[in-house]
């Protein structure tokens, strides 16, 4: 099957500090992820998975090696351009959900669509998508709630209908259930799955195996390098490249 890349790292690399102080977070990553796969990256603190999820999502950049993301060398870009390309074709799922005070779901919801420049939708046409999105995931009938007035899990659903409202090219969920209780936390992992099996390529950054699991392949990094890469046998198969 002749399949699309999504995502192709090139011995990327990551140093913070200077001299003595110098750190190194990535040592000569490479790896291929293609489109509409579910992949989990797993580690200790300190393995690297933070600082490889942050240029993943374009919120830094690798010191050295190559980033290409959906047929776009992104390695060099500055911040202003980041912004851009995060804004077309990345969506963020956060832990903290990261959702405005004193905003309604459908609100929060729409504003995104207000920072990307190259969309162009009328309010009207904003509300109509931002409305068939929380229905999807299920809060069709919270969409003039605010955060305070809604549970963890439902918060977490808006943070994931707000994550699709730019119809993104990848999807970056980081320790999606990490605030959820078990039920929420079965709920969120449920809707990613049918996410994926609707075409959307997900990574996740979880330090829990059994959330993992629910990949279909886990990424292990320790001290900077990719450990290994574990194939969780269910879809299409994973394109690994030499790490270093």
């Amino acid at each position: 099957m002749n399949m699309k890349k999504i995502i192709e790292t090139i011995e990327i690399s990551k140093v913070y500090g200077m001299g003595d102080a110098m750190v190194s977070a990535l040592n000569s990553i490479s790896l291929i992820i293609n489109t509409g796969e579910f992949v989990g990256i797993m580690g200790p603190s300190g393995s690297g998975k933070s600082t490889l999820m942050h240029i993943l999502g374009c919120l830094s950049r690798p010191t050295s090696g190559t980033y290409i993301l959906d047929g776009k060398d992104v390695s060099d870009l500055d911040k202003a351009e980041l912004a851009q390309i995060r804004n077309q074709k990345i969506g963020f799922i956060f832990q903290s959900y990261n959702l405005l005070p004193r905003t309604s779901a459908l609100r929060k919801v729409m504003l995104t669509l207000t920072y990307n420049r190259g969309l162009r939708h009328t309010e009207k046409q904003s509300e109509e998508k931002a409305m068939d999105l929380l229905s999807l995931v299920g809060m069709a009938d919270r969409v003039n709630h605010q955060p305070h007035e809604l549970s963890g899990g439902q918060q977490q659903r808006v943070a994931i209908a707000r994550a699709l409202i730019n119809d993104p090219a990848l999807i970056i969920a980081d320790e999606p259930t990490g605030n959820l209780d078990t039920k929420s936390g079965g709920e969120v992992l449920e809707l990613l799955e049918s996410l994926h099996s609707n075409g959307a390529t997900i990574i996740m950054v979880t330090h829990d195996a059994r959330i993992a699991a629910h990949t279909q392949h886990i990424i292990h990094l320790e001290d900077g390098n990719i450990k290994e890469i574990q194939h969780n046998g269910h879809k299409p198969e994973f394109t690994e490249m030499a790490a270093g």
